[in-house]
């Protein structure tokens, strides 16, 4: 269970990643990345970035160039909530599969 500040960071996280990877993903053209989720440890020290990438051809690529410029990333982040934060949490990205699997299982239940 989250308290209320590890809630209202991680809120403040997604909006600010949200809005990085929009300029991002303009690098990488035809590409859409969202932030779905960010959940923050206890002590705020690694926030878990849930992402979610279409087209799904794009997948592999673009999370291994994510996964390559996390520090640079971070820095943008640390840049962005310097006056809201004091330490900015190690970022830790994870593909979000949530909207895939519930299309397998709708596709499943509609045989």
């Amino acid at each position: 269970m989250e308290n209320t500040r590890q809630q209202r960071i991680a809120r403040l996280i997604q909006k600010d990643l949200s809005d990085l990877f929009l300029r991002y993903a303009r690098a990488l053209q035809g590409t859409l990345i969202s932030v779905s989720e960010v959940r923050i440890s206890p002590d705020l020290s690694i926030a878990h970035v849930y992402v979610s990438i279409f087209p799904q051809d794009k997948v592999a690529t673009t999370m291994a160039q994510i996964q390559e410029d996390t520090h640079k990333i971070r820095f943008e982040l640390g840049n962005l909530e310097r006056h809201q934060l004091r330490i900015i949490p190690e970022l830790s990205f994870h593909l979000d599969e949530t909207l895939d699997k519930m299309e397998r299982i709708d596709e499943l239940l509609n045989r």
